[in-house]
């Protein structure tokens, strides 16, 4: 009975995946632009390698829900490998990605699908990223926001002024918004809450910290 439950869930997220709309990219329309203050930022969530990142997830697509453990370890200087199981140990894809690799170590065939796979992809690698060439540089009363060219996009990463803290990264095209990351912590080095939300169609991500004795 659980596993059909589960591919269903799963069948549904798919269909679903094929469904997009079009918005508008204005995303620091009312900051003004200050100097840069330095070149390269890093993101350190995630970017521990001694540190396994535990969370519950849940990918909501069009109200439909699929809900599991997400694991996340940085393997190397580059790689993060991320196991995704559901609550009751059942693996459903184990995957190493990389900025320029991405590697599929075991997938369960409901989500063996090109559509969902680039997608999380996508996700996943703005997710892990670390290293941001600063382009341009936006500031108001809230936000201080970094402009960071993409190949043919742009990240756009929200500090808050108040404790500078990482609190949101926005992904677009030049006409565009196609993703956001929004970070909940305490710190700059470890994020017990994580929603990343798609513009283009009605999907959330939500990730949230599974301590370990939990």
């Amino acid at each position: 009975m659980q596993k059909s439950t589960i591919q269903f869930s799963i069948t549904k997220v798919i269909i679903v995946l094929f469904f997009a709309s079009c918005s508008s990219v204005n995303v620091v329309k009312d900051y003004e632009s200050v100097s840069i203050e330095k070149q390269l930022f890093q993101n350190t969530y995630f970017n521990n390698s001694d540190i396994d990142y535990v969370y519950k997830a849940n990918i909501s697509v069009y109200g439909n829900n699929l809900t599991g453990i997400f694991i996340a370890k940085k393997i190397n200087r580059t790689t993060h490998r991320v196991v995704f199981t559901t609550e009751f140990g059942n693996k459903l894809f184990d995957i190493e990605i990389s900025e320029t690799e991405f590697r599929i170590n075991s997938i369960v065939d409901e989500l063996n699908k090109k559509i969902l796979i680039n997608t999380l992809k996508n996700d996943f690698r703005l997710l892990f990223k670390t290293d941001f060439l600063v382009s341009e540089q936006y500031q108001n009363k809230t936000y201080k926001v970094i402009k960071s060219t993409d190949n043919n996009n742009f990240n756009y990463l929200f500090f808050t002024t108040s404790n500078n803290k990482l609190d949101k990264i926005i992904h677009t095209t030049k006409t565009k918004e196609k993703i956001s990351i929004s970070f909940s912590s305490e710190n700059n080095i470890f994020a017990q809450n994580i929603i990343v939300q798609h513009y283009n169609i009605p999907m959330q991500i939500e990730f949230n910290y599974l301590k370990q004795n939990q």
